[in-house]
């Protein structure tokens, strides 16, 4: 097929010369117009069914033809504009006839200025200006005719007559309609040349030039390089945007396309390297990615060389070659610069920050020859560069990165939260929609850390229902896991499992997407199986989330919280307080999390509580209140004050426990955590019985006041039962029964504390049963 022109191309240059003669009315002037610019030059990225349709088609179909012309009446009385264009597209009746109407398209248009002194010095006189209608030679329509007689006169004489074959076939629905409104002898319906030697389309010329056009499993598609490189380009677009593989559908369509016969595009070898490097086949994504940037530096010269270079190093930081692809954005960097590419450049000093956080030990080298300097000011630099070149998109991005940063440093939570509104601003005044997954999941995160659960959960459900679509998936996977975290806080694992599966595998092809989503499975089903206390199941999904080493920042840190609270669980608390240390070593000052250093200082507390050493534990457990109130990170202040709360009661201190706890219960119930409302109300009953024990050792045992804390406790210890039994903690639930079948025991009521013990021997039994 040719570069450019195709049969839907030639209906619609048969179309615009329609409205050249000037049947077409005012009133029906819009609708084809408006049909004619959204076929030619569509709107990218507006997410409509029509554009999404002819990116997906690249041609357009008579059928879409007959559905918007046959509602427009025209000026000839009786018919409309697409009678008139079946007249039109039927009056070109042979292969002789398209040359000539190529020949004439010119006609359309205004006569250039040589044009016109040429007839001026000839003698000619200026062209009427009553006569049919000119297009402007720089109008949409003119440059569209401008090109197809272009690209026509370039044609050598066989793709000339397989265009015109394209056309006989494209046209060949619409006969019976022409033949029945334009009754004439003289009706061909393939070649006027076959009419005329009396032969019709079952004839073996016939059958030898055209081939049997009715047979429909012989269909070509009429499609031109062009088509298909829009198509290429389109596909690539929402790749990079959305993530994912090449669907299957589209890979055979390709397939289809290309066997026709159409030149292959160099695109071709970037999307089978962006599918392989999504599918983890690192050899195919480096080959395609040399062969693509190969051919395209023989005709755009070194114009495209650092994009090579940042494809590069984006592709061998996916692979864990680090060191290769700092080298590689290193060199991007200054080709961009020497370029003046300021796009390119903003783009890799984005991804360097980035990586930066990722990876710090892999940008020492980078940061000691001073390219990006700190992280703020690499912020500001790239706030700065995003201004004067309106890239709105990377400004929004680093407002969110400069959110982060504050919330990770634990610094103003009044500043993070203005740049999140000025980044919010700016997507929806420019439209930016694939950034708002980035914007809400870090709401997603400022609000679970002021302790606003519900606030969260309604954050990261407006992405999903409202965003998803346009949004990467590796934001909706990470935006589905977090509403899984606030679930499981819950007890709520049938939601949970449920939500799980509602991601479609076909989304889950890329190597990456795979990974996360094994990873975060693993993630929730450790956390139950460590309440359910399964060492066996616990100790094996421990070994296989450690070992996937997933280039996460966020998601290293849950492992080995999950893995240290599986070791408490289970008594080793040596073997604990080693992963501790080793968690805390790993901690690196450019990815620091204020959050994370509260989680270790909180698990450090409480193995020294649980080794006799509540002395060492309290010191740690005020250094973990005091960063988590200064940084404003609320529930990891009720887990330090809890902890805190265990380490007085190793101390004697019950009445300081007790009002500690109380004080805070409310805001604890706010967060939705049904382990940590467990362990405030476990720690309650505790600091009550201790001050029941401490009077009794006074001489007050039957006194009034001693039997409320008492009552007290019974109370609280049906509340944190119940905590424990939503999650299904099976060590909290036997604590509890263990605690009350003791109270019972000290109150003289044997008969109900032989009843709370073989409960809690039947909660064993059931629990050795379904493991």
């Amino acid at each position: 097929m040719s570069r450019y022109l195709t049969p839907s191309k030639v209906a619609l240059l048969c179309l615009i010369s329609i409205y050249t003669e000037g049947v077409v009315p005012n009133s029906s002037a819009i609708h084809v117009l408006s049909f004619l610019v959204s076929c030619l030059f569509p709107i990218e990225n507006t997410g409509t069914s029509t554009s999404k349709k002819w990116e997906t088609d690249a041609t357009v179909s008579i059928s879409d033809l007959e559905k918007t012309l046959s509602a427009q009446p025209s000026s000839v009385p009786g018919r409309s504009v697409w009678d008139l264009f079946l007249k039109k597209i039927w009056s070109l009746d042979s292969c002789d006839a398209l040359e000539v109407f190529f020949a004439g398209i010119s006609k359309m248009l205004v006569k250039s200025r040589e044009e016109q002194i040429r007839d001026r010095d000839n003698g000619l006189a200026p062209e009427p200006e009553t006569g049919p209608m000119r297009l402007s030679r720089n109008s949409p329509l003119g440059t569209f005719v401008r090109r197809a007689q272009l690209e026509f006169t370039r044609l050598q004489f066989h793709d000339s007559v397989r265009l015109w074959k394209g056309f006989v076939k494209y046209r060949l629905p619409t006969y019976r309609i022409w033949a029945k409104k334009n009754p004439s002898s003289e009706q061909a319906s393939i070649d006027m040349n076959l009419l005329e030697l009396q032969l019709d389309e079952t004839s073996y010329l016939a059958q030898v030039v055209y081939g049997n056009m009715a047979d429909d499993t012989e269909y070509e598609r009429n499609v031109s390089t062009k088509d298909v490189e829009r198509l290429l380009e389109f596909q690539i677009g929402e790749l990079q945007r959305l993530g994912g593989r090449v669907p299957d559908e589209m890979k055979a369509q390709l397939e289809r396309i290309i066997a026709s016969g159409v030149t292959l595009p160099n695109l071709t070898h970037y999307i089978k390297f962006l599918d392989a490097w999504r599918a983890g086949d690192y050899p195919s994504s480096f080959d395609n990615l040399h062969r693509y940037f190969d051919y395209t530096m023989h005709s755009r010269d070194r114009s495209a060389y650092q994009y090579a270079l940042l494809n590069l190093a984006v592709l061998q930081a996916d692979f864990g070659c680090h060191g290769e692809a700092v080298s590689a954005m290193q060199e991007a960097v200054s080709i961009a610069r020497e370029s003046h590419d300021v796009n390119c450049l903003n783009f890799c000093m984005s991804w360097l920050y980035h990586f930066g956080k990722a990876f710090p030990e892999q940008m020492k080298d980078v940061q000691n020859t001073g390219m990006l300097g700190n992280e703020k000011e690499g912020l500001a630099f790239l706030k700065a560069k995003a201004k004067e070149t309106e890239m709105w998109s990377l400004l929004s991005t680093t407002l969110l990165s400069e959110a982060k940063l504050e919330m990770q440093n634990g610094e103003s939570l009044a500043s993070a939260i203005e740049n999140m509104v000025r980044a919010s601003h700016l997507n929806v005044t420019k439209n930016h929609v694939s950034s708002m997954g980035p914007q809400l999941l870090l709401q997603t995160a400022l609000y679970a850390r002021i302790g606003v659960t519900h606030l969260s959960w309604l954050s990261s459900e407006i992405f999903r229902e409202c965003y998803a679509n346009n949004a990467p998936f590796e934001d909706y996977l990470r935006s589905t896991f977090r509403n899984c975290q606030l679930l499981a806080q819950q007890g709520r694992y049938r939601d949970v499992s449920a939500l799980m599966k509602q991601i479609a595998p076909e989304k889950l092809r890329s190597l990456k997407a795979n990974q996360q989503w094994t990873c975060f499975s693993g993630l929730l089903q450790l956390q139950r199986q460590i309440y359910r206390d399964d060492k066996v199941a616990a100790d094996h999904l421990v070994t296989q989330l450690q070992s996937i080493h997933l280039p996460d920042s966020d998601i290293s840190p849950l492992i080995s919280f999950l893995a240290i609270e599986h070791q408490i669980r289970q008594g080793n608390y040596s073997q604990a307080f080693e992963t501790v240390e080793k968690a805390a070593q790993t901690m690196h000052q450019d990815n620091f999390d204020i959050h994370f250093q509260v989680k270790l200082l909180c698990l450090k507390a409480r193995i020294l509580e649980k080794t006799d050493q509540p002395q060492r534990g309290f010191s740690l457990a005020m250094r973990a209140a005091s960063i988590a109130h200064g940084s404003r990170l609320l529930p990891g202040l009720w887990e330090a004050i809890c902890v805190l709360g265990g380490v007085l009661l190793s101390l004697g201190e019950f009445e300081a426990v007790s009002e500690l706890i109380e004080s805070i219960m409310p805001r604890v119930l706010e967060t939705d955590d049904c382990d940590l409302a467990a362990k405030a109300h476990s720690l309650l009953v505790d600091a009550n019985m201790g001050i029941a024990g401490v009077m009794w050792s006074q001489g007050q045992g039957n006194t009034p006041a001693r039997k409320e804390y008492v009552n007290r406790a019974l109370g609280y210890i049906d509340f944190a039962y119940d905590q424990y039994a939503e999650i299904e903690d099976i060590q909290g639930q036997c604590e509890m029964m263990a605690k009350k079948a003791t109270i019972m025991h000290l109150t003289g009521d044997l008969v109900l504390a032989n009843d709370y013990a073989a409960k809690y021997l039947d909660l064993r039994k059931q629990h050795a049963v379904e493991v």
